[in-house]
């Protein structure tokens, strides 16, 4: 059976999404894939990197103002990775598989921003790691348009 999750990218949590993308840029050769992106439903912006010719992105995040539930993370941590994020063809099964290996979902699958309205759930295991789901299908950012 193949496996069904597939890195989409690594979420950095920063301050500030613009100096972040240039640092990313100078220091390491990245290319900017998207503009900032709001999503209100996230209280999030957010911005996707790529680096070369990877099959992942890696997407910048910011809280969206003082009321962003990433405020708090930012204020304890400042800033760094936050969460890794698969693509999966069938988001309930993948949701189903995750809560079985005890896995607490965070968020129900609920459709993104980011993503054209593909769905993206959340979830958190017992050492913290925040791991977010988004489904494929057709729209901006899908991994097949990676391919090449």
């Amino acid at each position: 059976m193949d496996n069904p999750f597939r890195l989409h990218h690594i979420g950095i949590l920063v301050s500030d999404i613009a100096p972040a993308a240039e640092r990313f840029a100078k220091r390491f050769g990245y290319t900017i894939d998207s503009p900032v992106i709001e999503d209100p439903q996230q209280t999030a912006l957010v911005q996707f990197l790529r680096l070369g010719r990877a099959d992942h992105w890696t997407e910048l995040v910011s809280p969206n103002g003082e009321g962003s539930v990433l405020r708090g993370a930012l204020e304890r941590r400042k800033g760094g990775v936050h969460h890794v994020c698969y693509e999966v063809d069938e988001i309930e099964a993948a949701c189903k598989q995750l809560r079985s290996q005890a896995m607490a979902m965070v968020a129900a699958p609920a459709p993104a921003v980011a993503f054209d309205g593909r769905r993206i759930a959340w979830f958190m295991d017992r050492d913290q790691l925040l791991v977010e789901l988004v489904e494929s299908g057709p729209g901006r950012l899908a991994l097949r348009d990676l391919v090449g």
